[in-house]
Protein backbone atom coordinates (compact mmCIF):
# COMPACT_ATOMS: atom_id res chain seq x y z
CA UNK A 1 0.00 0.00 0.00
CA UNK A 2 1.29 3.47 -0.86
CA UNK A 3 -0.05 6.98 -1.19
CA UNK A 4 -0.99 8.69 -4.41
CA UNK A 5 1.57 9.16 -7.18
CA UNK A 6 4.30 11.69 -6.42
CA UNK A 7 5.73 13.90 -9.17
CA UNK A 8 9.20 15.46 -9.37
CA UNK A 9 9.53 18.20 -6.72
CA UNK A 10 11.37 21.52 -6.57
CA UNK A 11 14.04 21.29 -3.88
CA UNK A 12 15.24 24.44 -2.07
CA UNK A 13 14.16 26.92 -4.78
CA UNK A 14 15.62 30.43 -4.64
CA UNK A 15 12.94 33.06 -4.06
CA UNK A 16 11.19 34.69 -5.77
CA UNK A 17 10.43 31.45 -7.58
CA UNK A 18 8.13 30.67 -10.50
CA UNK A 19 7.94 27.19 -11.99
CA UNK A 20 5.58 25.05 -14.06
CA UNK A 21 3.08 22.74 -12.39
CA UNK A 22 3.50 19.26 -13.93
CA UNK A 23 0.46 18.68 -16.10
CA UNK A 24 -1.34 21.77 -14.78
CA UNK A 25 -4.02 21.92 -12.08
CA UNK A 26 -6.72 19.24 -12.03
CA UNK A 27 -9.25 17.78 -9.63
CA UNK A 28 -7.56 15.69 -6.92
CA UNK A 29 -4.16 17.35 -7.45
CA UNK A 30 -2.20 18.44 -4.36
CA UNK A 31 0.71 20.83 -3.88
CA UNK A 32 2.80 20.65 -0.70
CA UNK A 33 5.07 23.57 0.28
CA UNK A 34 7.40 23.00 3.24
CA UNK A 35 9.80 25.53 4.70
CA UNK A 36 10.48 28.02 7.48
CA UNK A 37 9.21 31.54 8.10
CA UNK A 38 12.22 33.87 8.35
CA UNK A 39 12.64 35.91 11.57
CA UNK A 40 12.18 39.26 9.77
CA UNK A 41 9.24 38.15 7.61
CA UNK A 42 6.53 40.76 7.01
CA UNK A 43 4.58 38.63 4.54
CA UNK A 44 4.91 35.91 1.93
CA UNK A 45 2.71 34.63 -0.87
CA UNK A 46 1.94 31.55 -2.91
CA UNK A 47 0.26 32.09 -6.28
CA UNK A 48 -1.30 29.58 -8.66
CA UNK A 49 -1.02 31.32 -12.03
CA UNK A 50 -2.22 31.06 -15.63
CA UNK A 51 1.28 31.50 -17.05
CA UNK A 52 4.60 32.88 -15.88
CA UNK A 53 4.62 36.45 -17.22
CA UNK A 54 5.22 39.04 -14.46
CA UNK A 55 4.37 42.09 -16.60
CA UNK A 56 1.72 42.35 -17.61
CA UNK A 57 0.89 39.96 -14.79
CA UNK A 58 -0.83 36.77 -15.91
CA UNK A 59 -4.07 35.89 -14.15
CA UNK A 60 -3.70 34.41 -10.66
CA UNK A 61 -6.32 31.78 -9.87
CA UNK A 62 -5.44 31.57 -6.18
CA UNK A 63 -3.37 34.06 -4.18
CA UNK A 64 -2.47 32.85 -0.65
CA UNK A 65 -0.81 35.66 1.31
CA UNK A 66 0.04 35.44 5.05
CA UNK A 67 0.78 38.88 6.55
CA UNK A 68 2.28 39.50 9.99
CA UNK A 69 0.95 43.04 10.39
CA UNK A 70 -2.05 43.94 12.59
CA UNK A 71 -1.63 40.82 14.68
CA UNK A 72 -1.38 38.56 11.65
CA UNK A 73 -3.89 37.35 9.06
CA UNK A 74 -4.01 35.52 5.74
CA UNK A 75 -5.39 37.06 2.54
CA UNK A 76 -6.86 34.92 -0.24
CA UNK A 77 -7.77 36.46 -3.58
CA UNK A 78 -7.87 36.15 -7.38
CA UNK A 79 -6.17 38.42 -9.94
CA UNK A 80 -8.00 38.57 -13.29
CA UNK A 81 -7.60 40.93 -16.27
CA UNK A 82 -5.11 43.11 -14.37
CA UNK A 83 -7.44 43.59 -11.40
CA UNK A 84 -7.62 42.08 -7.92
CA UNK A 85 -10.94 40.73 -6.74
CA UNK A 86 -12.49 40.92 -3.29
CA UNK A 87 -10.13 39.87 -0.50
CA UNK A 88 -11.03 37.01 1.80
CA UNK A 89 -9.24 37.40 5.14
CA UNK A 90 -8.66 34.76 7.82
CA UNK A 91 -7.45 36.13 11.18
CA UNK A 92 -6.66 32.72 12.68
CA UNK A 93 -2.95 33.09 11.81
CA UNK A 94 -1.32 29.62 11.67
CA UNK A 95 2.25 30.80 10.89
CA UNK A 96 4.96 31.95 13.31
CA UNK A 97 8.23 33.70 12.62
CA UNK A 98 11.31 31.43 12.80
CA UNK A 99 9.04 28.34 12.80
CA UNK A 100 8.75 25.62 10.14
CA UNK A 101 5.51 25.07 8.24
CA UNK A 102 3.85 22.68 5.84
CA UNK A 103 1.09 23.92 3.52
CA UNK A 104 -1.05 21.40 1.62
CA UNK A 105 -3.25 22.79 -1.16
CA UNK A 106 -5.76 20.30 -2.55
CA UNK A 107 -7.51 21.17 -5.83
CA UNK A 108 -11.18 20.17 -5.90
CA UNK A 109 -13.69 20.78 -8.67
CA UNK A 110 -15.28 23.64 -6.70
CA UNK A 111 -12.47 25.01 -4.52
CA UNK A 112 -8.92 25.03 -3.21
CA UNK A 113 -8.68 23.39 0.22
CA UNK A 114 -5.71 24.43 2.34
CA UNK A 115 -4.28 22.65 5.38
CA UNK A 116 -1.44 24.16 7.44
CA UNK A 117 0.72 21.95 9.67
CA UNK A 118 -1.80 19.12 9.45
CA UNK A 119 -4.86 21.21 10.29
CA UNK A 120 -7.61 22.35 7.89
CA UNK A 121 -7.26 26.12 7.44
CA UNK A 122 -9.29 27.59 4.59
CA UNK A 123 -11.48 26.68 1.63
CA UNK A 124 -11.33 29.10 -1.30
CA UNK A 125 -14.01 28.72 -3.97
CA UNK A 126 -12.85 29.03 -7.58
CA UNK A 127 -13.59 32.35 -9.27
CA UNK A 128 -12.05 31.45 -12.64
CA UNK A 129 -11.54 27.95 -14.12
CA UNK A 130 -8.83 26.18 -12.11
CA UNK A 131 -7.84 24.11 -15.16
CA UNK A 132 -6.13 27.23 -16.56
CA UNK A 133 -3.54 27.05 -13.77
CA UNK A 134 -0.13 25.84 -14.92
CA UNK A 135 2.47 27.74 -12.83
CA UNK A 136 3.22 28.18 -9.13
CA UNK A 137 4.98 31.23 -7.73
CA UNK A 138 6.39 31.71 -4.21
CA UNK A 139 7.92 34.90 -2.84
CA UNK A 140 8.46 36.79 0.40
CA UNK A 141 10.06 36.17 3.77
CA UNK A 142 10.31 32.40 3.83
CA UNK A 143 12.94 29.76 3.21
CA UNK A 144 11.36 26.99 1.12
CA UNK A 145 12.76 23.48 1.51
CA UNK A 146 10.57 21.69 -1.02
CA UNK A 147 7.58 22.15 -3.31
CA UNK A 148 6.13 18.75 -4.15
CA UNK A 149 3.13 17.48 -6.10
CA UNK A 150 0.77 14.51 -5.85
CA UNK A 151 -1.96 13.19 -8.13
CA UNK A 152 -5.27 11.51 -7.28
CA UNK A 153 -5.27 12.62 -3.65
CA UNK A 154 -8.00 11.57 -1.22
CA UNK A 155 -9.32 13.79 1.56
CA UNK A 156 -7.57 11.57 4.10
CA UNK A 157 -4.21 12.04 2.39
CA UNK A 158 -4.71 15.81 2.17
CA UNK A 159 -5.59 16.10 5.85
CA UNK A 160 -6.52 13.02 7.91
CA UNK A 161 -8.00 15.23 10.65
CA UNK A 162 -10.42 16.79 8.15
CA UNK A 163 -11.54 13.39 6.97
CA UNK A 164 -11.98 12.14 10.52
CA UNK A 165 -9.53 9.32 9.85
CA UNK A 166 -5.90 8.55 10.43
CA UNK A 167 -4.83 5.74 8.14
CA UNK A 168 -1.92 3.73 9.43
CA UNK A 169 0.33 1.22 7.73
CA UNK A 170 1.41 -2.06 9.34
CA UNK A 171 4.91 -1.98 10.81
CA UNK A 172 7.24 -3.66 9.87
CA UNK A 173 6.42 -2.09 6.50
CA UNK A 174 7.92 -3.30 3.22
CA UNK A 175 7.26 -2.11 -0.34
CA UNK A 176 8.89 -2.26 -3.74
CA UNK A 177 10.54 0.73 -5.42
CA UNK A 178 9.54 0.08 -9.01
CA UNK A 179 12.27 1.11 -11.43
CA UNK A 180 14.83 1.50 -8.65
CA UNK A 181 16.41 4.76 -7.60
CA UNK A 182 18.02 7.41 -9.79
CA UNK A 183 18.97 11.09 -9.46
CA UNK A 184 15.90 13.30 -8.84
CA UNK A 185 13.75 10.44 -7.49
CA UNK A 186 12.48 10.98 -3.94
CA UNK A 187 10.65 9.13 -1.19
CA UNK A 188 8.50 10.61 1.57
CA UNK A 189 7.65 8.92 4.87
CA UNK A 190 5.07 10.49 7.18
CA UNK A 191 4.08 9.26 10.62
CA UNK A 192 4.00 9.70 14.38
CA UNK A 193 6.55 8.66 16.99
CA UNK A 194 5.10 6.96 20.10
CA UNK A 195 5.82 8.65 23.45
CA UNK A 196 8.03 5.82 24.70
CA UNK A 197 9.82 5.11 21.41
CA UNK A 198 13.41 3.93 21.57
CA UNK A 199 14.32 3.75 17.86
CA UNK A 200 13.12 2.92 14.37
CA UNK A 201 14.84 2.58 11.00
CA UNK A 202 14.29 3.17 7.31
CA UNK A 203 16.24 0.92 4.94
CA UNK A 204 16.74 1.26 1.20
CA UNK A 205 17.74 -2.22 0.01
CA UNK A 206 18.33 -4.68 -2.76
CA UNK A 207 18.53 -8.36 -1.92
CA UNK A 208 20.13 -8.61 1.51
CA UNK A 209 22.17 -5.44 1.04
CA UNK A 210 21.25 -2.14 2.72
CA UNK A 211 22.35 0.78 0.56
CA UNK A 212 21.07 3.37 3.06
CA UNK A 213 20.14 2.77 6.70
CA UNK A 214 18.50 5.74 8.43
CA UNK A 215 18.13 4.98 12.15
CA UNK A 216 16.71 7.56 14.60
CA UNK A 217 17.75 6.66 18.16
CA UNK A 218 15.91 8.69 20.78
CA UNK A 219 17.96 7.71 23.83
CA UNK A 220 21.10 8.80 21.94
CA UNK A 221 19.39 11.88 20.41
CA UNK A 222 20.78 11.25 16.96
CA UNK A 223 20.04 9.69 13.58
CA UNK A 224 22.57 7.03 12.65
CA UNK A 225 23.31 6.54 8.94
CA UNK A 226 25.11 3.54 7.50
CA UNK A 227 25.21 0.84 4.81
CA UNK A 228 25.35 -2.93 5.15
CA UNK A 229 27.08 -4.55 2.19
CA UNK A 230 28.02 -8.23 1.94
CA UNK A 231 26.72 -8.75 5.52
CA UNK A 232 29.07 -6.11 6.96
CA UNK A 233 28.19 -2.69 8.35
CA UNK A 234 30.33 0.24 7.30
CA UNK A 235 31.34 3.28 9.38
CA UNK A 236 28.45 5.09 11.06
CA UNK A 237 27.62 8.72 10.38
CA UNK A 238 25.98 10.51 13.33
CA UNK A 239 26.46 14.28 13.06
CA UNK A 240 23.35 16.50 13.28
CA UNK A 241 24.40 20.18 13.09
CA UNK A 242 20.92 21.38 14.06
CA UNK A 243 20.29 18.80 16.79
CA UNK A 244 17.82 15.91 16.83
CA UNK A 245 14.79 16.87 14.68
CA UNK A 246 12.60 13.88 15.67
CA UNK A 247 10.91 13.69 19.06
CA UNK A 248 8.69 11.08 20.74
CA UNK A 249 5.04 12.07 20.78
CA UNK A 250 5.29 14.17 17.63
CA UNK A 251 4.42 13.68 13.97
CA UNK A 252 7.05 13.93 11.23
CA UNK A 253 7.73 13.93 7.52
CA UNK A 254 11.03 12.51 6.27
CA UNK A 255 11.91 13.35 2.67
CA UNK A 256 14.77 11.44 1.01
CA UNK A 257 16.03 12.78 -2.32
CA UNK A 258 18.33 10.61 -4.40
CA UNK A 259 21.00 12.74 -6.07
CA UNK A 260 23.90 11.75 -8.30
CA UNK A 261 26.43 11.40 -5.47
CA UNK A 262 24.35 11.25 -2.31
CA UNK A 263 21.01 11.02 -0.54
CA UNK A 264 19.75 14.35 0.77
CA UNK A 265 17.47 14.10 3.81
CA UNK A 266 15.00 16.67 5.14
CA UNK A 267 12.81 16.32 8.23
CA UNK A 268 9.66 18.44 8.56
CA UNK A 269 10.82 20.63 5.70
CA UNK A 270 14.28 21.26 7.16
CA UNK A 271 17.47 20.00 5.52
CA UNK A 272 19.36 17.69 7.89
CA UNK A 273 22.26 15.95 6.15
CA UNK A 274 23.65 14.30 3.05
CA UNK A 275 24.77 10.69 2.83
CA UNK A 276 27.24 9.86 0.08
CA UNK A 277 26.38 6.76 -1.93
CA UNK A 278 28.38 3.67 -1.06
CA UNK A 279 27.02 1.61 -3.96
CA UNK A 280 27.63 2.46 -7.64
CA UNK A 281 24.38 1.12 -9.15
CA UNK A 282 21.47 3.12 -7.72
CA UNK A 283 18.86 1.47 -9.94
CA UNK A 284 19.36 -1.88 -8.23
CA UNK A 285 17.95 -0.37 -4.99
CA UNK A 286 14.38 -1.65 -5.25
CA UNK A 287 13.01 -2.11 -1.72
CA UNK A 288 11.96 0.19 1.12
CA UNK A 289 11.45 -1.10 4.64
CA UNK A 290 10.45 0.68 7.85
CA UNK A 291 10.66 -1.09 11.20
CA UNK A 292 10.68 -0.22 14.88
CA UNK A 293 8.87 2.21 17.17
CA UNK A 294 6.85 4.27 14.69
CA UNK A 295 3.31 4.71 13.38
CA UNK A 296 3.18 5.26 9.60
CA UNK A 297 0.41 7.36 8.03
CA UNK A 298 1.75 7.82 4.49
CA UNK A 299 4.55 6.42 2.33
CA UNK A 300 5.23 7.85 -1.13
CA UNK A 301 7.66 6.03 -3.41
Amino acid sequence: MACSRQLAPYFKPSLPFTGPIPGGLRDGFMVIISGTVLPACDRFQIDFQCGSCPYPQDDIIFHFNPRFEEGGYVVCNTFERQNWGREERNYAMPFFKSHPFEIRVLVKCDSFQVAVNGNPFVQYNHRIPFTRGNYISVSGGVDVAIISFQDNVSLGTWCPRAAGILQTYPVPYHTSIFGGLYPSRSLTITGTIPLHADRFHVNLKWGEHVAFHLNPRFSEKTIVRNSQLHQSWGPEERGLPGGMPLLPGQSFTIWILCEAHCFTVSVNGQHQFQYNHRVPNLQQIDRLEVEGDVTLTCVQV
